[in-house]
């Protein structure tokens, strides 16, 4: 496949001149994009010479870009319309489940998956709530399909810790721990120390050749501590953030902020740790005390501030499809446009370990695209087209259908 007369965003570094990139597509090059096996072939000012098998895409002069990327959400796991049936979010009887996993929950054919390629969201981070300690691992999926077996990009992709009010609420009417902030970091530590203990010991035991009985629900940790996968933190409050970042060094372990919603009170203490933060959901409301205080202008605040950053929805906190209209927001509010662009493509496609794939339109890189008339941030764009891994999963297929 071919899509050609396209403006084309590619958010590779080597593409200077989005640096200096206004609202307007025109801003933007004109090329065109080849399409093989799945995968971007050829890119920018290329001639178009199509084989017998494949199709030409005319886009007309529209924004080309990389499909956009939700990096925390909970979309499939908490189906809409289904109420207790459908929602597989939280196993609020345990505060510790390391080895729950989500890929064994996410329905890929509920209704917000479609809602997501109509958004041109390309691909997601997907996994457990935040009513326990450890609430299990995240799975990073593409968006179309009905096998979520098929859509893994990555599986584990993150291990879910929650910090401050959620796993107090849930366990403080069980007549068990955690009832407070201690008590919640308390737990973490002691099973991070158990699962390094384990590791240590199965790694003499493989040096020595000696039998080692393997512990399913300590395995799971091994990812984490060999800094394969980061900790997922569930983070509102600056204090929160902080006990996360001192567990984390504590254990020398990679980390997300998620929902950071107080970064900005504390921008320059986590410029000076370095973790990412995936900032949001910014379009809800104010449902309870630790978050009290978020805000549109965190994410800029925190971007300005050196820290690599991305915007969530938390769908279905707010809807899986308003996620480029929250990054608009969030330019409105002081973020540069450029960095907006960044926050829904490139940024999330490192901070889940996955940009040798994803995140922006480079040769050898799975071909999700998406396809606008204009700015995503803005209300009244439309998205012509969204391709996954090379197919036309939203927007008028061709006529003869060849290579879709």
């Amino acid at each position: 496949m071919y899509i050609v007369n396209g403006h084309i965003l590619t958010m590779s570094q080597k593409q200077e001149s989005v640096e200096n990139a206004a609202a307007c597509v025109e801003e933007y090059p004109v090329g065109n994009i080849r399409i093989l096996q799945g995968k971007i072939a050829e890119i920018g000012d290329i001639p178009v010479r199509p084989g017998q098998k494949e199709q030409v895409l005319d886009v007309s002069g529209a924004l080309v870009m990389p499909g956009l990327i939700e990096a925390h959400c909970h979309m499939g796991i908490t189906e809409e319309k289904k109420g207790m049936e459908g929602d597989d979010c939280n196993e609020t009887v345990n505060p510790v489940t390391p080895y729950l996993r989500a890929i064994d929950a996410i329905d890929s054919m509920d209704a917000a998956f479609d809602d997501a390629v109509r958004a041109g969201i390309t691909s997601a981070m997907i996994g457990p709530g935040s009513s326990n300690v450890v609430g299990g691992q995240f799975a990073f999926v593409k968006t179309k399909g009905r096998r979520i077996d098929d859509l893994i990009v990555r599986a584990p992709a993150a291990m879910k810790v929650a910090f401050g009010e959620n796993p107090k609420a849930n366990y403080s009417g069980q007549g068990k721990s955690p009832v407070t902030r201690m008590s919640i970091a308390s737990i973490l530590r002691q099973e991070l120390f158990e699962a390094r203990g384990y590791l240590n010991k199965k790694e003499k035991a493989l040096e020595s050749g000696e039998y080692f009985e393997e512990d399913y629900q300590k395995e799971c940790w091994i990812p984490v501590l060999k800094k394969q996968i980061p900790l997922k933190a569930h983070v509102h409050r600056a204090d929160d953030i902080l006990t996360a970042i001192r567990i984390a060094r504590e254990y020398d372990l990679d980390m997300t902020l998620d929902h950071c919603s107080e970064g900005h009170l504390i921008a320059g203490e986590l410029a000076a740790e370095g973790f990412p933060a995936i900032v949001g959901p910014d379009l809800a409301s104010r449902s309870k005390i630790e978050v009290q205080n978020m805000a549109f202008k965190t994410v800029g605040i925190l971007n300005k501030a050196g820290l690599m950053t991305a915007v969530t929805t938390d769908h279905p906190v707010s809807l899986i499809q308003s996620l480029p209209l929250c990054v608009g927001l969030a330019v409105k509010a002081g973020l540069p446009m450029v960095e907006g662009y960044r926050s829904m493509t490139i940024y999330p496609a490192r901070i889940c370990g996955v940009a040798d794939r994803v995140g922006s339109l480079e040769v050898g890189k799975d071909a999700d695209i998406a396809i606008f008339t204009g700015n995503p941030m803005e209300i009244f764009t439309e998205t012509l087209y969204t391709i996954i891994d090379g197919k036309i999963v939203c927007g008028p297929l061709p006529e003869d259908g060849i290579g879709i």
